[in-house]
């Protein structure tokens, strides 16, 4: 189904003639499940408490994230009361758990009206770690599944290592299963864009379920994997707020959002004005800073100090610019340092009303560059003042 992008986000993306497929108004709706609660907690180091779990949810379902994974029931008494608390706070949550009834029933406690199944469906997992065979893992998932369906709940399956999986077997699940979403992990983050792109068009071929793609960062291509695989089709994308998660994390919520508007046919209902600040938390619960230079939240995101950047936004932010700083409720930075120009400080004094002489802002900018590094307005007004 195709909907109207009501909030007209394409013009706060300066993007090239060649870098969108599908310029049109009409785009279709991709859901966001999140999973910060569940994936993005298994970071080693982090560990939120009920109450921060309490306020992520709320933070995600005011962001517009269609389905917010509250969490793991069967793994303690306590996560089982904090995932029941979230879901009898917020409808459009889900619960994980593993192909077993016991795990079903801890769902059933935590009054989730959905369940999130999954197993490992490739051969090195069944060897070595389920130690069972296709057959044993086939039979679980349609036990597990018609077992959670009679209890009144809507079922997500994940066929986990699903990229690494036998497709002749995947076919025979799929098929098979009678479940509202099938979502395919790239569990160790082995696809690139090209080879999920065609996987999720294999997949596509032989059902025509709701699809999720859940994409791993281990190479650095979770963002780019996840985009390929709604250009393959794919109806949702599970994400976690920051990219944080096992190694070396998850497709990151805000990345791919954007990536969605700047790059696809496609749209979604996440406020973009409340991405900022939703990351900011989760990093300050987490322990977990995003990187100076991260896309989109990263510090130095919407940051400029070389001279010919900073000419060239003064005159026309989308010289520099791919993304309007302003549709994540955010300003643009003018950074002060070695690689500075006089426009740098001349914009930055005027804009707290002080005007200088050409040879006065280059004998401030002398100054500030024998320092050899980057500093603040109010390193920047102390010279001033001192000269």
């Amino acid at each position: 189904m195709y909907f109207y992008d009501s909030r007209g986000y394409g013009d706060f993306f300066n993007m090239g003639e060649y870098s969108r497929m599908g310029y049109g108004q009409v785009r279709k709706k991709i859901s966001i499940f999140d999973t910060t609660l569940r994936d993005g907690e298994q970071t080693p180091g982090v560990s939120f408490s009920m109450k921060e779990k309490h306020n992520i949810a709320m933070k995600l379902n005011d962001a517009g994230v269609n389905i917010i994974e509250a969490g793991f029931p069967a793994v303690s008494s306590d996560e089982l009361k904090t995932v029941k608390r979230i879901n009898n706070d917020i409808d459009n949550t889900c619960s994980l758990a593993r192909c077993n009834i016991k795990d079903i029933d801890r769902v059933i406690e935590s009054d989730s009206s959905i369940i999130h199944l999954f197993i490992a469906t490739s051969d090195i997992h069944l060897q070595y770690k389920l130690k069972m065979s296709r057959d044993q893992v086939f039979d679980k998932i349609i036990n597990s599944i018609e077992y959670a369906r009679s209890h009144g709940l809507k079922v997500i399956f994940s066929p986990e290592d699903a990229t690494r999986s036998n497709m002749d077997f995947m076919e025979r699940i799929i098929r098979a299963i009678d479940v509202d979403t099938v979502n395919f992990p790239d569990t160790i983050g082995i696809m690139n864009p090209m080879s999920m792109y065609y996987f999720i068009k294999k997949i596509k071929e032989f059902t025509d379920r709701k699809i999720s793609v859940h994409c791993h960062n281990d190479f650095g291509m979770a963002t780019a994997n996840t985009l390929a695989g709604i250009m393959a089709g794919a109806d949702e994308v599970q994400v976690t707020v920051n990219g944080i998660g096992e190694r070396a994390g998850n497709a990151s919520l805000e990345e791919v959002v954007s990536s969605i508007y700047g790059f696809s046919d496609s749209c979604t209902d996440i406020k973009m004005e409340k991405l900022y600040g939703l990351s900011r938390y989760v990093s300050s619960v987490s322990g977990i800073t995003p990187q100076k230079n991260k896309a989109i939240t990263g510090e130095n995101a919407f940051s400029h100090e070389a001279g010919i950047h900073v000419q060239g936004i003064i005159n026309n932010p989308k010289t520099y610019e791919a993304i309007n700083p302003e549709i994540f409720g955010v300003k643009r930075r003018i950074v002060i340092g070695k690689h500075s120009g006089k426009a740098a400080v001349k914009y930055i004094l005027e804009s707290r009303g002080i005007y200088k002489t050409e040879d006065e802002i280059n004998n401030i900018l002398k100054i500030i560059k024998n320092e050899n590094k980057t500093v603040d307005d109010e390193y920047l007004l102390q010279v001033v003042k001192n000269e």
